[in-house]
């Protein structure tokens, strides 16, 4: 499916709010969940090392809509991601009766880099989201987005271009 500029405008949001979430000493990971008319409804960034290992901003956003949207809201969200969900997130979503995902950098890309730096796996598989949630729609990644990503999990990670093999 091809984006739209209000496609591209929410996940350049989610990009900021992954450097929102880098420069509070957290992954850089942003996510806005909007509806079916456009409205941002809610956003979050990642904040595993300030809150807890699992409050990734896509559980957030999850949790966040089953307590405030109806079954049918939640089916038309259109939930923007600096990255794609992770297992976990993936299975919220679903769970939550979210609509469709769309993402920056995709997992398979992030597991690259990590391997790419030499750091250790994931202690979870990088899953795309079908393989977790298959009903749900999805869209990405989008390369001059995703190449910003990397550059804010380099910085993270503390990765020198001179740290390149």
């Amino acid at each position: 499916m091809a984006l739209n500029e209000q496609d591209l405008r929410y996940l350049r949001r989610c990009v900021a709010l992954a450097e929102e979430a880098l420069d509070g000493g957290d992954r850089p990971f942003g996510s806005i969940l909007v509806s079916a008319e456009g409205a941002v409804l809610a956003e979050d960034h990642n904040r595993i090392n300030s809150h807890e290992p699992t409050w990734h901003p896509e559980v957030a956003l999850a949790h966040w809509a089953a307590e405030h949207l109806s079954e049918t809201e939640r089916a038309q969200s259109i939930m923007y991601t600096s990255g794609e969900h992770c297992p976990m997130c993936a299975a919220a979503h679903a769970w939550a009766g979210l609509g469709r995902i769309v993402y920056a950098s995709s997992a398979e890309q992030f597991a690259g880099w990590c391997a790419e730096w030499g750091l250790p796996p994931s202690p979870v598989n990088p899953l795309a989201i079908n393989e977790v949630a298959p009903d749900i729609q999805v869209a990405g990644p989008v390369p001059e987005l995703a190449e910003q990503v990397r550059e804010l999990h380099k910085r993270y990670f503390g990765v020198t271009d001179s740290d390149k093999a």
